[in-house]
């Protein structure tokens, strides 16, 4: 029977916990006015370029209480108390997103011209599925294409 070679040791270095400068918290330890960025998010607010003011450290070095999280697992923490409101995206900004979708969710086929309700593989086909091999498209994933009217006038 062949033995299982050596598992290779942690290129990581052990940093004592506390020397990153940043205060660490395991999980579920730390204060009530510390989040991390999609806690930010779900409420609708942002770090307001401040900082992390704390690490939240990963499940597995629960067991290392001694030694700082260099894990790519770990979180950072922001005060809500800095944290400001989201901005709004003006109407310019909605329109100017909704364009850049509209490129990648559109056939680019002069027959075709469907806008789909995800992003096309352009870069790899060129062109949604039933364009490139026939493939039926589920007409609930699509909207037809408006059709070409005679003048550009807006009246």
């Amino acid at each position: 029977m062949r033995q299982r070679p050596p598992r290779p040791r942690s290129t990581q270095p052990r940093i004592p916990r506390g020397a990153c400068g940043l205060p660490e918290y395991d999980r579920g330890d730390c204060p009530d006015h510390l989040l991390t960025r999609r806690q930010l998010r779900a409420a609708n607010v942002s770090p307001g370029g401040h900082g992390p003011v704390g690490i939240l450290r990963c499940a597995r070095c629960r067991t290392r209480p001694q030694y700082s999280c260099t894990h790519r697992s770990r979180a950072y923490l922001y005060d809500v108390r800095l944290a400001r409101p989201k901005r709004i995206p003006t109407l310019a900004q909605e329109w100017a997103l909704d364009r850049a979708m509209a490129a990648r969710e559109t056939c680019p086929v002069p027959t075709c011209r469907r806008r789909y309700r995800y992003c096309l593989p352009l870069r790899t086909l060129g062109c949604c599925l039933e364009c490139w091999d026939g493939t039926p498209a589920d007409p609930a994933d699509y909207t037809a294409p408006a059709p070409l009217a005679s003048h550009r006038l807006a009246a």
